[in-house]
C-alpha cells in the first residue's frame, strides 16, 4: 500500500485533551477531541480502530505523550516527533491546524520519528534520573549544613575534608547531643583525625542556638533517609542490568567510569544497535559541534546540546575523572588538547571520545585495554613515518629561529 493510501492520524497533545485529526484513503478529514484521561484514551483507540488507522503521529509534548504511546503502541503504529521539527508555517495557528499539519506530514512520510525507550530500557532510565535527583537533593541538604556551621563560627570544614564521613558524622551528632569539644576529640573514631587536636579546638569552640541544631538535625536525618532510598534505587538499577552484565563491565573497564557511570550511560543511550555509527550516537547525544555552512563558507561552534542532557552531564563527568587517570592513553589525548584548545573544550573533546569507544567496545564485546608497551609515552624511533614526522617538527623549529635549511644536502646556515 502505498503512503499516500494510508489511513493516518495526527494528535495535538494537551494536558487536558488531544485534538485528533484522521485522514482516510478517500482524502477525507476527521476532527475529533478527547479527554487526556483513562476513558478518552480508551475512547480515541475505539476511534481509531473503528476507521482502520494505520498509523498515528504526536507531538513529544512534555510527559503528556506517555500514555497515549502506551495505550495505542500494542495496536497501531505510533511515532512521537519533536516539535521543533514540525512547526507549520506561522501566521495562523490553531489546535485543528496543528493536527491537520502532523496528519500530512505523517501521511507523505516527512516526519523523522524520535526514539522512543520501550519496556526495560525505559524503567532502567527512570530509575537512573531518579537516582540522580536524589544525589542532587542530597548534594543540597549537606550544602545547607556547611551554611549552618559556617553562620555560627564552626570551621569543620577546614579540618576534615568529608564533614559527612565517618569522623565528621561523629562530630556533628556528638555536639548535637550537647557532648563538650575535650570528650568529642577524645572519642573520635579516626586516629588520624585525633591527631588535629588543636584544629579541631579552635574550629569547634562555639554555641549553637535551638534553631540552628534543630535544622542541623533536621539535615542530617534526611541525607540519612536518601542515602537509604539510593541504596534501594541501586539495587533495583543492579536488577535491571541482570541480562547485560557483560555491557556494564566493558564501560567499567575504561579510565573514569564506574559502576554508577556506567549504568547511568547505558541506560540513557538505550540499545546502542539502534545507531549505525559511532558518529551517529554522538549526534544524538548532542555532543558534536554544531555547523553552519553557506558557499564556502563553513563555520563550526559550541556543542549541539540535543537530545539528553542526563548523558552528556555523565559524560563530562567520566571525562574529568579519565583526565586525572595517570598513564593513559585518554589522559594524554586531553593534556594534548589542553595545550591547544583549553581545559574546557578538551574536556568536551574527551568525552566524545569516551563515547565513540564505548560505541566501538559495545559493538565488538570488547573491554577496554591500553596497549601491551609501557603506558608512558615513548616515541619509537625505527617507525620511519615517526622520523619524518621528527624531522618537519624540527626543520620548523629551526625555521622559526631564523636559521636556513639548504637541500638536498640539508646544510645548516647560521643566521
Amino acid at each position: 500500500m502505498r503512503s499516500n493510501d494510508k489511513v493516518v492520524c495526527g494528535i495535538d497533545v494537551h494536558k487536558k485533551f488531544f485534538v485528533a485529526a484522521l485522514l482516510t484513503a478517500m482524502g477525507e478529514c476527521i476532527i475529533e477531541r478527547f479527554a487526556n484521561n483513562q476513558t478518552g484514551l480508551l475512547q480515541l483507540k475505539d476511534w481509531l480502530l473503528r476507521y482502520y488507522c494505520q498509523l498515528v503521529a504526536a507531538e513529544s509534548t512534555g510527559i503528556y505523550w506517555y500514555p497515549l504511546f502506551l495505550t495505542l503502541e500494542e495496536s497501531i503504529d505510533v511515532v512521537i516527533v519533536n516539535a521543533r521539527q514540525i512547526k507549520a508555517i506561522p501566521g495562523r495557528k490553531t489546535d485543528i491546524i496543528d493536527a491537520q499539519w502532523i496528519a500530512q506530514l505523517a501521511r507523505n512520510g516527512l516526519i523523522k520519528p524520535s526514539r522512543v525507550f520501550r519496556g526495560n530500557d525505559r524503567e532502567l532510565r527512570k530509575l537512573t534520573r531518579t537516582r540522580q535527583k536524589l544525589i542532587q537533593e542530597r548534594t543540597d541538604h549537606i550544602n545547607r549544613i556547611h551554611q549552618i556551621l559556617e553562620s555560627v563560627g564552626i570551621k569543620l570544614s577546614s579540618v576534615l575534608t568529608n564533614i559527612l564521613g565517618k569522623a565528621g558524622r561523629f562530630v556533628l551528632r556528638s555536639l548535637l547531643d550537647g557532648i563538650t569539644v575535650e570528650k568529642i576529640i577524645e572519642r573520635i573514631p579516626v586516629a588520624r583525625i585525633r591527631k588535629k587536636k588543636e584544629a579541631l579546638l579552635e574550629a569547634l569552640h562555639t554555641n549553637i542556638s535551638s534553631v540552628d541544631r534543630l535544622m542541623l538535625e533536621q539535615h542530617l536525618e534526611l541525607i540519612q533517609i536518601i542515602d537509604g532510598k539510593v541504596a534501594e534505587i541501586d539495587a533495583e538499577i543492579q536488577n535491571g542490568f541482570h541480562g547485560r552484565k557483560e555491557d556494564l563491565q566493558i564501560l567499567k573497564s575504561m579510565p573514569g567510569i564506574g559502576n554508577t557511570a556506567a549504568a547511568t550511560i547505558l541506560a540513557e543511550i538505550g540499545n546502542y544497535k539502534d545507531f549505525p555509527s559511532a558518529e551517529k550516537l554522538a549526534a544524538w547525544c548532542g555532543i558534536v559541534p554544531s555547523v553552519y555552512q553557506s558557499a564556502d563558507k563553513l563555520r563550526t561552534g559550541p556543542i549541539t546540546k540535543q537530545g539528553s542532557r542526563q548523558i552528556r552531564w555523565i559524560l563530562i563527568e567520566a571525562a574529568h575523572s579519565a583526565a586525572r587517570s595517570k598513564n593513559t592513553k585518554l589522559h594524554r589525548y586531553f593534556m594534548r588538547l589542553n595545550r591547544r584548545i583549553g581545559y574546557v573544550k578538551a574536556i568536551v573533546a574527551l568525552a566524545h571520545k569516551i563515547l565513540c569507544l564505548i560505541w566501538h567496545l559495545l559493538h565488538n564485546h570488547e573491554f577496554y585495554e591500553e596497549s601491551n608497551s609501557s603506558t608512558k609515552h615513548e616515541t619509537n624511533f625505527s617507525d620511519p613515518e615517526n622520523l619524518q614526522r621528527r624531522e618537519r617538527s624540527a626543520i620548523n623549529l629551526l625555521t622559526r629561529l631564523n636559521y636556513v635549511i639548504t637541500k638536498p644536502t640539508n646544510e645548516l646556515v647560521l643566521p
